[in-house]
C-alpha cells in the first residue's frame, strides 16, 4: 500500500513567536516563517542539555529551520541562527513580546505574508533604540492591520469616502473609518497626517517611508485609533504585554514617588 509523502521544509527564515511544554523533553513552538506564515511545530527532545536546539530556540532572534509533516503540527528538525541579532533586553524586550502577541492573535495559522515578516524583522532590529521605539511599533501595526485586509484606506472619510480635509481632525474607528470630530478631540489626528500615512502605505517601501513620518507616528491620537482597531479584531479588551510593562514599572517604582508613569508606547485598553 502506498503511504503519504511527508512535506519537508528546508531553511526557512522564521522568528519563535512563543512556546510551552510538550512533555518532560519537547516543547511546542509557536513560529512565524517567511513563506509558510505561522506554524506550528513540536521540538522532540530540544529541552535536553545534551539538545543541540536548547540554546537556538530564542523569541526575538532570527533563526532557519527545517521541519517535515502536512498535518497541523509539524516535526521540528533542524534549527539555526540566521544572524548576529542578540535578545533586546528591558522595554524592548517587552516591546518585541507585544509584537509576538499581535501575530499569534491576528494571524492564521498557514497563511503566509512575506512582505510582513520582512516588516516584523525591522521592527525588532529597530526596538533597541528608545527613541525610536514607539514610531517603530506604530508602522508595525499599521503594516500589520493593512496586510490583514483591515485598514480603511486613510485618504477617505469612512461613510461619505469624501477625500479628508487637511485641517480637519479625524477620529479612526471599527468598522467606521476615519470620521470627522472636534478640534480638541485627543484621540484623533489630522486630516493631514492620515493622508501623509496613506501615501507611505502605497510607496514601494512602506516601511522606510512610515519611518520618515516620525512626527505622525508618535501622535497619541494614532496610537488610540490604531488600538481600537487591533482590540476589535484581536477580541481582547487588553493584550497581555501591556499589562506585564505596567505591573514591571509598578515593582521598578519607589513606594514613595509621586511622580505619573511615562506615556507608554503600547496600546491603552
Amino acid at each position: 500500500m502506498a503511504t503519504r509523502r511527508r512535506a519537508r521544509v528546508h531553511d526557512e527564515p522564521a522568528y519563535v513567536l512563543h512556546q510551552h511544554d510538550w512533555s518532560e523533553s519537547s516543547l511546542i513552538l509557536e513560529v512565524f516563517s517567511r513563506h509558510h506564515g505561522r506554524v506550528v511545530l513540536v521540538g522532540k527532545g530540544v529541552k535536553r542539555p545534551t539538545s543541540q536546539f536548547r540554546a537556538v530556540l530564542l523569541p526575538l532572534v532570527p533563526l532557519r529551520l527545517d521541519w517535515s509533516g502536512d498535518a497541523e503540527v509539524r516535526t521540528l528538525k533542524a534549527a539555526h541562527y540566521a544572524g548576529a541579532q542578540v535578545l533586546p533586553a528591558g522595554d524592548a524586550l517587552l516591546a518585541g513580546y507585544y509584537l509576538n502577541e499581535l501575530l499569534l492573535r491576528l494571524l492564521m495559522r498557514d497563511d503566509p505574508h512575506p512582505a510582513l515578516f520582512d516588516h516584523y524583522a525591522a521592527a525588532l532590529a529597530v526596538l533597541p533604540q528608545a527613541e525610536q521605539r514607539t514610531q517603530a511599533l506604530r508602522a508595525f501595526e499599521l503594516l500589520l492591520l493593512r496586510a490583514l485586509g483591515w485598514l480603511p484606506d486613510l485618504g477617505l472619510e469612512g461613510v461619505r469616502l469624501l477625500p479628508l480635509q487637511p485641517t480637519q481632525r479625524y477620529r479612526l474607528q471599527p468598522e467606521a473609518g476615519l470620521l470627522p470630530t472636534a478640534d480638541d478631540d485627543a484621540g484623533a489626528l489630522s486630516g493631514e497626517h492620515w493622508q501623509r500615512l496613506q501615501r507611505a502605505l502605497q510607496a514601494r517601501e512602506p516601511w522606510a517611508a512610515l519611518r520618515a513620518c516620525p512626527e505622525t507616528l508618535a501622535q497619541s491620537g494614532l496610537r488610540q485609533g490604531l488600538a481600537a482597531l487591533l482590540h476589535y479584531h484581536s477580541g481582547v479588551a487588553r493584550f497581555r504585554t501591556r499589562e506585564l510593562l505596567q505591573a514591571v514599572r509598578r515593582l521598578a517604582a519607589p513606594v514613595t514617588s509621586a511622580q505619573p508613569a511615562g506615556r507608554s508606547a503600547f496600546p491603552e485598553s
